[in-house]
């Protein structure tokens, strides 16, 4: 990949690096030089983190080279990369909380506290951002986390500068700050990779642009040589296959019913005037990326977060602000995104996980029969690998756990089933038996909000669909219209269709 003129910065030849035996770079070959910002784009799991993550040094490629400036680097780890000048900015800010913003700056760096504070200054008037050196890092918001990171990465005079989401926590006004930073170190000669998901942000400030799909680059090469839908085309899957010979899509009669759940101009923290309907016996997809503002409106129906405005209404009865124990009572679970942290009890039983919501205990004694009789009931239904009921769920593989979640969730005899990312973290086969799961739930008249950020599963299970875009409902895609370019289209909010609240 040859990119422009000017002096070579950084040369990624055919990289390979694999998790076990998952592949997830599989011969990359990438270029950056003097002067360009180059995008990197591509869904969850395509592997940039994982690539700029051995071009930082965190990880080993299994093979490839890298040269920096020229020179081949065989002996390779973080502390080169900022030896070499490359510097990234994560998504996840990594600060010590416990610190001040001050201190925070300072680790690290050669140069005395004032010349910090100097240039600080400088960077935030530039910027026109305003942080208090004093404040501690725990204090921060996001967004403000966010600025900290980035002025770490200002402040080092990185040759090579990663910046991984940088605009995800950040207003408007922040953003256009940032972007004319990103001008001036464009002409400063620093070279820039820069992963989004968000379009615009491409052909505002990037030179090149590099879709990065399974492992490989499908598309690459000067801005100027692209539209949206090109990009959004080298995203989709090869062959772009529909699956919906393999899952029955329900085609609702939506004037003969009564939605089971309404959302209603909610609002919240993430989310902004959002509505749709899920009725009973579908499955509802909430399409968008990570940072969207998904998994906060999930939360916000179960009662975890209050909502600021709006309304929520199950089976015809205002929920609003509900607590997690009375949804629960109405015939409302969830499964949620982290599994190991929110959705098990790692260090209990299979029985007691799958038995938590619906044993009444009384002080330490529990229903032992009762538990085994539910417990065993679930693991036959769901087809749950153990060696046995007291064996410590941490032990069961990712897709045997994330099939207890349901279990459990199934125990407490709910009518709407959230699920946030509900294949994260498991293996083709047991994705498979949770695909299999939801389908014959959904035959038997559960209803489910589906949160994925795999969009091939999105429009393999969901009956309709609504897009969630910068925490806005940006799209709605009936039966029909959910197909993989749609679903891509309004994940990167660039699709123009269906009103967003049509059915609703």
């Amino acid at each position: 990949m040859v990119m422009g003129t000017s002096n070579n910065l950084v040369k990624l030849q055919a990289i390979k690096k694999s998790f076990n035996r998952n592949a997830v770079l599989k011969g990359v070959s990438l270029e950056l030089n003097e002067g360009e910002v180059v995008s990197i784009i591509g869904g969850n799991g395509a592997g940039k983190s994982t690539l700029m993550k051995i071009l930082t040094g965190v990880y080993k490629a299994d093979a490839g080279t890298i040269e920096v400036n020229g020179e081949r680097l065989d002996k390779y780890n973080p502390s080169s990369a900022h030896e070499k000048g490359i510097y990234l900015v994560p998504q996840e800010p990594l600060l010590f909380p416990n610190m001040t913003v001050e201190q925070n700056l300072t680790i690290g760096v050669s140069q005395s506290r004032q010349e910090v504070k100097d240039k600080t200054r400088k960077l935030m008037e530039e910027l026109g951002w305003s942080l208090d050196l004093n404040r501690l890092a725990i204090s921060l918001t996001i967004a403000e986390q966010q600025q900290l990171e980035i002025i770490k990465g200002l402040l080092r005079e990185a040759k090579v500068l990663i910046l991984d989401e940088p605009t995800s926590a950040l207003t408007f006004s922040e953003t256009e700050s940032l972007f004319k930073v990103i001008e001036k170190l464009k002409a400063a000669k620093v070279g820039i990779f820069y992963i989004t998901h968000r379009l615009d942000e491409i052909f505002r400030i990037a030179t090149h642009a590099v879709i990065l799909r399974d492992g490989k680059i499908t598309l690459e090469g000067n801005v100027t040589e692209f539209t949206k839908d090109m990009l959004i085309q080298g995203l989709l899957p090869e062959g772009n296959k529909a699956y919906k010979d393999t899952f029955t899509k329900k085609l609702l009669k939506y004037e003969e019913e009564n939605p089971l759940l309404k959302v209603r101009n909610l609002s919240g923290d993430g989310f902004e005037n959002i509505s749709f309907d899920v009725y009973r016996g579908e499955v509802v997809g909430l399409v968008g990326l990570v940072g969207a503002g998904r998994t906060e409106i999930a939360e916000a129906i179960y009662g975890i977060n209050h909502t600021k405005s709006g309304q929520i209404f199950f089976d015809d009865e205002e929920i609003t602000n509900h607590s997690i124990d009375d949804c629960v009572k109405k015939g409302i679970a969830y499964i949620p995104e982290d599994r190991f942290l929110h959705g098990i009890f790692s260090i209990s039983s299979v029985r007691n996980n799958i038995t938590a919501q619906v044993i009444k205990r009384k002080g330490f004694f529990t229903n032992k029969k009762e538990e085994d009789q539910i417990a065993t009931a679930y693991i036959e239904k769901l087809s749950i690998k153990i060696s046995s009921l007291t064996e410590e769920i941490k032990s069961l593989s990712g897709g045997n756990q994330q099939k207890s979640v349901i279990a459990r969730v199934l125990s407490t005899n709910p009518q709407l089933i959230i699920m946030d990312e509900p294949t994260r973290g498991i293996d083709a086969a047991a994705r498979s038996d949770i695909y299999s799961i939801i389908t014959v739930l959904k035959e038997q008249g559960y209803s489910i909000l589906l949160i994925s950020s795999d969009l091939e599963e999105i429009e393999r299970i969901s009956d309709r669909m609504y897009g969630i875009y910068r925490g806005t409902c940006n799209a709605y895609l009936s039966n029909d219209e959910v197909n993989s370019a749609n679903v891509m289209k309004v994940a990167f909010g660039t699709y123009e269709g269906s009103d967003p609240y049509a059915k609703s």
